[in-house]
């Protein structure tokens, strides 16, 4: 990866940093599926909006809806309600440990499943140093955890495998030349029309007390920042540093969160910050690779 493709990794990370919180503020109020239809469904009308205003157009073609359901099921239906569902019952925090199992997983399933993404030694090892350095930097309370609900811990590991087939599908859209945007519009379109029906039975919203205007606000907060945006970022990065760089994002998630809260909310740096840091540090040196190719050429 370039400079560019790591500051928009960097920016992903922020932006998806914030679903943590505002998923366990939303989920306090309304039910997981009617969460996830939220935040798709305003998503899809921000993207097409936005798609709208440039002149542009979703594609009509049966492959590109096929793909966008797929996508959209992989990336959004499954993973979204079932970590919802998990952090009704345990925090954000280890919610955000068992998500950043998610590249562990990309890499097994690329190596598998593609030819240009191999597992090798560094990637390995990299992504041993960072799942270690997430559990560092949100400590030991966060890891006490693991002692609480087996089930919903369970959820939140199966939506980050449900990620990882995601990284790999998505591959097929570079290969059929549609804008970022497109995609990103495309699958949480897709995503709405699978989830609507799933929240009208389940749910049965009509029957439910509104939600809180704060309640609200954290749905708009996940379908506009964490989202729509942030998945215009995500299938630009697909495109160009593949599914494996590209979910190196887990990693930074936690980082970023810590320096929205010293910046935003007077939080202050602890001895366990600086490890994670480092220990995240040293994973996404492992899995970019460049060093360890510096050191063979100059060992050579």
């Amino acid at each position: 990866m370039g400079g560019a493709e790591w500051l928009l990794l960097v920016a992903l990370s922020v932006l998806w940093g914030g679903s943590f919180l505002f998923g366990k503020v939303a989920v306090g109020e309304i039910p997981p599926l009617s969460v996830t239809l939220g935040r798709v469904a305003l998503a899809a009308l921000a993207l097409n909006l936005l798609l709208l205003a440039l002149g542009q157009r979703l594609p009509t073609d049966r492959a590109s809806w096929l793909a966008f359901a797929g996508m959209g099921f992989l990336n959004n239906a499954l993973p979204f309600t079932l970590i919802f569902w998990g952090q009704t019952r345990i925090g954000a925090g280890l919610a955000s440990i068992l998500n950043a199992t998610t590249p562990l997983w990309t890499v097994v399933i690329a190596h598998l499943l593609t030819s240009d993404e191999k597992l090798n030694a560094g990637k390995l090892a990299g992504v041993v140093l960072g799942i270690a350095g997430v559990a560092a930097l949100i400590g030991p309370s966060a890891v006490a955890g693991f002692s609480g609900d087996v089930p919903a811990m369970i959820a939140v590991v199966l939506a980050t495998l449900s990620y990882a087939f995601a990284g790999i599908f998505g591959r097929r859209f570079a290969r059929m030349r549609l804008a970022p945007l497109s995609v990103a519009a495309g699958q949480v379109t897709a995503s709405t029309v699978i989830m609507l029906p799933l929240a009208l039975m389940v749910d049965q919203p009509w029957l439910l007390a509104p939600p809180s205007a704060i309640a609200m606000a954290a749905l708009v907060g996940l379908a506009l920042i964490s989202t729509a945006l942030a998945y215009v970022i995500y299938f630009r990065l697909l495109a160009t540093a593949g599914a494996t760089n590209l979910l190196l994002v887990t990693f930074l998630i936690p980082p970023s969160a810590l320096a929205c809260g010293m910046l935003l909310l007077d939080e202050h740096l602890l001895s366990r910050h600086v490890v994670g840091l480092a220990l995240i540090g040293a994973g996404l040196v492992a899995i970019d690779g460049r060093l360890w190719r510096y050191a063979r050429r100059k060992e050579a």
